[in-house]
């Protein structure tokens, strides 16, 4: 019953700090908009589940490890905007693996996406027919992005101005496949 009640008293305080550094430091903490902001989002979720299921842990370092977490992306953020360098470093690129509903093999390749993971992406989008995708993205923080458009517009550059297209033959079979 103590193990119980220590679980519950750690859970508690832990997500009562979480809650409490995340109003402090804004809703930003918690977002996946790269691969670091992923990265630190697991720590977190890593330092809580060891707090929380471990009785010899102390609920003090967990707190202290997730203020410091969250400090260090607090610290990364503006760093990361400001030195080109350290971005590179740090974020991964997205990659475009399909444009104008023809597959990008190299790009594919890349991201380590196989034909079935791309396909079961455009079912859960509701694509109809390959010739309305007008782009597919995998993101830097490995969500994929699909861009549709059923009215025959073209996608705006803009939209995929930071996005690496990974030189090579477009539209082949992949490799093994045919």
């Amino acid at each position: 019953m103590a193990e119980f009640l220590d679980m519950l008293v750690k859970t508690v305080a832990i997500m009562a700090a979480i809650v409490l550094l995340t109003r402090l430091l804004g809703l930003r903490s918690f977002s996946k908009m790269s691969a670091f902001d992923f990265a630190v989002t697991v720590a977190i979720g890593s330092v809580l589940a060891a707090v929380v299921s471990s009785p010899d842990k102390s609920l003090w370092t967990g707190i202290g490890a997730i203020a410091a977490l969250y400090l260090w992306k607090m610290a990364m953020a503006p760093l990361r905007t400001r030195v080109d360098w350290l971005r590179r470093l740090i974020d991964a690129r997205p990659v475009l693996v399909m444009r104008d509903g023809e597959i990008l093999w190299d790009g594919m390749m890349r991201a380590n996406v196989t034909r079935e993971d791309l396909m079961a992406k455009l079912r859960q989008s509701n694509v109809h027919d390959l010739s309305d995708v007008k782009a597919v993205v995998v993101e830097s923080t490995g969500v994929v992005s699909v861009v549709q458009n059923t009215e025959g517009r073209a996608v705006s550059e803009a939209l995929l101005a930071d996005v690496v297209e990974v030189a090579g033959p477009r539209g082949r079979e992949a490799p093994g496949r045919g």
